[in-house]
């Protein structure tokens, strides 16, 4: 699956915003990935991660981590299209944690997936966590980097580049014009 084919997926599938949003990194930005716009179609969220599943360095997998929310369906699909085992972890108290019975055994080798990478502060909370677990992290995954470069001390495999500027919110030019913001994804908002 190409650049323009992931792309394809992203505009017909109304994930690709404009306007004034509040990312969860606290940054600002007038474009937004809506990733959920995507993964809500069973076939293209199996289609990208079987895209996703490919592009991974080549080893043994035992294991795919996503951060909820937006890795949840990620780690599901890639999973999926790896044949192996997929959990998620929640944040406690601003940090990750493995519930609801989950685990990371020993020496299992696990991917951490996530569907857009913006400054890597949760998929490296995650990465941290299955180390700490006894895991090994064989590499993170995401449909979408939007940092430019590999935030992590793994390989990193995702499958389109999204740049976007960002402004901190006091050098925010659409703050400063009044501009309503919006908080999309799982920090609130739309």
């Amino acid at each position: 699956m190409s650049r323009l084919d992931v792309e394809a997926i992203l505009r017909e599938d109304g994930a690709l915003l404009q306007g004034h949003f509040e990312l969860r990194s606290g940054l600002h930005s007038d474009r937004y990935l809506q990733c959920a716009k995507v993964l809500q179609h069973p076939e293209h969220a199996a289609e990208v991660a079987g895209a996703l599943a490919r592009a991974l360095p080549a080893g043994e997998v035992d294991l795919v981590v996503g951060p909820a929310t937006g890795g949840i369906i990620v780690a599901h699909e890639l999973a999926r299209a790896l044949g192996v085992r997929s959990v998620f972890a929640e944040r406690r108290e601003d940090e990750f944690t493995l519930r609801r019975g989950f685990e990371v055994r020993r020496g299992e080798r696990a991917v951490v997936a996530e569907d857009v990478v913006t400054t890597g502060g949760a998929v490296g909370q995650v990465v941290d966590l299955v180390r700490a677990e006894g895991g090994e992290v064989a590499a993170v995954a995401a449909i979408v980097n939007r940092s430019g470069k590999n935030p992590f001390d793994a390989p990193f495999a995702w499958l389109y580049d999204f740049e976007a500027e960002t402004w901190p919110p006091d050098e925010c030019p659409l703050c400063a014009r009044g501009e309503r913001i919006d908080k999309p994804g799982s920090g609130g908002g739309s």
